[in-house]
């Protein structure tokens, strides 16, 4: 299995990330673990989560799939074989992003609480805090670093201007650095991360894990008409945004390039994040066991540089 350096770190990491929002949501307890003990087979140990998976769903109040994989890595007695990365400031209840330091101290305790675990692989703001200086949110993350409860510290959904200014602070002010971005991008969400956050990470030697990478679904090409909206509950917004003349030229290149290889539009479309210079590992996730050999096979899919121009073009 091919290993990636998340930034600078001596954090190394397979080329791609499984997405753990599912797991007490749409896998339950029981087919979460089927699930990861199929990933973890399969060669792949880099898991992404947050404290805020899955406050969405009723009667649930966050920290529900740091809970299934704590108690997963405790049945396994596997937690040093694993690369685990959450997330913190998400609305938990206080009614808005929040990354001050009390905040922080008090959240990541209780990530390792329900993770069962004494460190933290990757530890990644969730949002940006524009009210909180990045010089204390940067402290507060020194503090669990000297303490042992943090390896490395990310950041997700930042603008470029602020991540400029997140670095800029942390050389200036001898504090840690962000290793790690985690931003929208795939084949249909493209401007927003290379016009102007790809040059900072690649700049800075920023580890780059991506979110959305299959645009909803979209991109698994299983919705090529407005019927298809009935398909999932995601059906009618991936419809609205992407099913149109762009969108069919991106599925067409997938088709093509999918018949070459004998391969599916998912494993083509993850394949064409992961061989992006500046991206570490793309996101994707599965709900069911059936589902993750995409997801396996997508990692040692290698596509010539003529289908990633084609792709490039097809999604310009």
């Amino acid at each position: 299995m091919e290993q990636r350096r998340l930034g600078r770190s001596d954090i190394l990491v397979p080329p791609l990330c499984f997405g753990g929002n599912v797991f007490g949501w749409t896998a339950d307890e029981a087919t979460s673990f089927r699930l990861l003990d199929a990933l973890t087979e399969a060669g792949f140990n880099f898991i992404d989560t947050a404290d805020v998976y899955s406050r969405w769903v009723k009667d649930h109040t966050g920290g529900e799939s740091e809970t299934v994989i704590g108690n997963w890595m405790k049945a396994r007695g596997n937690r040093s074989k694993l690369v685990i990365a959450t997330k913190v400031g998400s609305d938990m209840g206080q009614g808005k992003v929040c990354l001050k330091p009390d905040y922080i101290r008090t959240a990541v305790e209780a990530s390792l609480k329900r993770l069962q675990t004494d460190y933290i692989d990757l530890y990644q703001s969730h949002w940006d805090d524009p009210e909180t200086p990045f010089e204390d949110v940067l402290g507060a993350y020194e503090e669990l670093i000297k303490a042992g409860k943090v390896r490395v510290i990310g950041a997700s959904n930042l603008s470029a201007a602020r991540l400029y200014e997140a670095l800029a602070v942390s050389a200036r002010e001898k504090l840690p650095r962000y290793e790690t971005l985690q931003p929208e991008y795939n084949l249909c969400e493209r401007a927003g991360y290379e016009a102007e956050l790809e040059p900072i990470c690649r700049g800075n030697g920023l580890g780059v894990i991506t979110y959305f990478s299959l645009a909803a679904g979209f991109l698994t090409g299983k919705y090529r008409s407005a019927a298809d909206a009935q398909k999932s509950v995601r059906g009618k917004g991936v419809v609205e945004k992407y099913l149109n003349e762009r969108g069919l030229r991106i599925l067409a290149a997938l088709d093509e390039i999918s018949a070459a290889h004998g391969a599916s539009q998912t494993q083509v479309s993850l394949a064409w994040i992961m061989a992006r210079p500046s991206v570490t590992a793309p996101i994707a996730s599965a709900s069911k066991v059936e589902q993750l050999g995409d997801l396996v096979k997508a990692a040692s899919l290698k596509l010539t540089s003529g289908e990633i121009s084609r792709l490039d073009a097809a999604s310009a």
